[in-house]
């Protein structure tokens, strides 16, 4: 299904910025993406660097929280929306605060532009928290994109009804040809005198491999005794 430019339902989302141009739909960005990615800084960070990082997985993991508290009845909707107000506060001065570190400085001009879509969730009933709906619904199609999913030619892409059949309509690999059993005599060395290398396994081809070795020298005429 593609959406038209007046879509107004609710997207689970990334950070991707064209989603931001949905203006008429109700939009929660994804807190899981957020939350590895201040993970990830927090694994590079040096010295004080990982301070930002840190603030923002709080904020972010106090909303989760709050989430199972409304759902188990321990927060009514005057409390409830105190709470994300007080999140919205918090992201704010994280943002309005200064930082010299430039990966830091990303992560929070990332938190301005989806500051209006981190809670959605807290206060529209059936909005998840993430975009695994998503990447569940889009997961057979990646499938289907990858090599060994057999659709990178025109020919099989037109053999496949869709990306949701790629599963059930992969066709079977074409039989080898039929080669002849290895004989004991057959050997894969240019010398079938030579002993065979550990290497020269049964699973290789049943073929005489030939490689142009130089003659020996005993074999050669003497120029001498001409």
């Amino acid at each position: 299904m593609i959406l038209g430019e007046g879509y107004a339902g609710v997207l689970e989302r990334d950070g991707w910025a064209p989603y931001r141009r949905f203006e008429h739909a109700t939009h929660q960005s994804c807190l899981a993406q957020l939350l590895r990615r201040c993970r990830e800084l927090v694994s590079d960070a040096v010295a004080g660097q990982a301070k930002t990082p840190h603030a923002v997985r709080r904020i972010l993991e106090h909303a989760l929280a709050l989430r199972w508290d409304r759902d188990a009845g321990a927060l009514d909707t005057g409390q409830l929306a105190a709470e994300v107000r007080a999140l919205e506060a918090a992201v704010d001065r994280l943002v309005a605060g200064a930082t010299r570190y430039p990966p830091n400085r990303r992560l929070l001009d990332h938190l301005a532009r989806e500051r209006d879509h981190l809670f959605t969730f807290l206060g529209a009933p059936g909005v998840q928290a993430t975009n695994w709906r998503a990447e569940q619904a889009i997961r057979p199609a990646v499938v289907c994109r990858k090599a060994w999913g057999g659709n990178r030619t025109w020919a099989r892409r037109r053999h496949l009804a869709g990306p949701h059949q790629c599963a059930a309509n992969r066709q079977p690999a074409r039989p080898r040809p039929h080669r002849a059993a290895r004989s004991p005599a057959t050997s894969t060395s240019a010398d079938p005198g030579r002993p065979r290398h550990p290497w020269a396994l049964t699973s290789t081809p049943a073929i005489s491999i030939r490689c142009n070795e130089p003659e020996p020298v005993s074999s050669r005429r003497n120029p001498s005794a001409d």
